[in-house]
């Protein structure tokens, strides 16, 4: 959608008149998305919902309502912290091992196998084994970390390795070895890929600690889940599903907003 300005002292239909278009800002076009959406789910939900199964917007709110905030918010803080821990240590393994690599390419080879066979394992599959092996949180904390750690990994490595080569070339050229190229040069350049990274492991890690709730957990948002949906409680599991998207997009927006600060000569993503 495009604003259509006149040129002062022209006719609309004159053979001096011109117009500008002005480009509708980014978040209008997001936001008329989003009104757009919810009145096409509020009205299929009301006409041609299966039996409720597809309850309205206005339902899940009613039942959010009557819930409280107190469910919601009890849940929503053991996942988060959960995905928080994962995210933690499963970005930062991946970093340190992908610095690792860069300083001692050697170790590259057999390790990089390892992790390619952590992303290859079903987290579905692995859930039983870490829930019968570790107590408390720690499954879904591991759980959360696999889920985020091979993506950053990669991120991590190719970011490092697209640093200037004629920066390099000087580097080397006044005596610096890795060390150096890694703190002077690289580091800088891999920011831009690392925060893509970073991007797409922050909603993982919520994803991550959500499966690891299905396994075995005594609070979370996946435990309310798997509770309300056996009550038959359609709108309170639409309404923990809607709050569990809400935090995963809050988390994606939050890191690229800080990557979008950290790293401002990097292009920047397109809406």
């Amino acid at each position: 959608m495009t604003a259509t300005t006149l040129t002062p002292g022209t006719g609309s239909g004159g053979a001096g008149s011109r117009t500008t278009r002005r480009p509708m800002p980014r978040f209008m076009a997001g936001l008329i998305g989003i009104v757009g959406l919810l009145l096409a789910w509020q009205v299929l939900g009301t006409f041609f919902g299966a039996h409720g199964t597809i309850p309205p917007p206005s339902a899940i709110v009613s039942q959010m309502r009557h819930d409280g905030f107190h469910l919601y918010a009890t849940n929503a803080a053991t996942t988060l912290h959960e995905a928080a821990m994962g995210w933690l240590w499963g970005n930062a393994l991946a970093i340190g091992l992908a610095l690792l690599f860069l300083l001692a390419p050697i170790l590259e080879g057999p390790l990089m196998r390892l992790g390619i066979a952590s992303y290859c394992i079903p987290i579905i599959a692995i859930g039983p084994i870490l829930q019968i092996t570790f107590n408390g949180q720690t499954p879904k904390i591991i759980l959360a970390a696999m889920s985020v750690f091979f993506t950053t990994l990669v991120g991590t490595l190719v970011g490092l390795r697209s640093a200037d080569t004629t920066s390099l070339d000087v580097i080397r050229a006044y005596g610096g070895g890795r060390v150096r190229q890694l703190t002077k040069v690289r580091l800088r350049a891999a920011l831009p890929s690392l925060f893509a990274a970073l991007r797409i492991a922050a909603p993982a890690a919520i994803l991550g600690a959500i499966i690891g709730e299905y396994l075995g957990a005594e609070t979370g948002l996946g435990v309310a889940m798997i509770n309300s949906q056996q009550a038959l409680e359609v709108e309170r599991t639409w309404a923990l599903a809607i709050v569990a998207t809400l935090l995963a997009g809050t988390a994606f927006g939050l890191t690229a907003l800080i990557g979008r600060k950290l790293t401002p000569w990097a292009p920047k993503m397109r809406g």
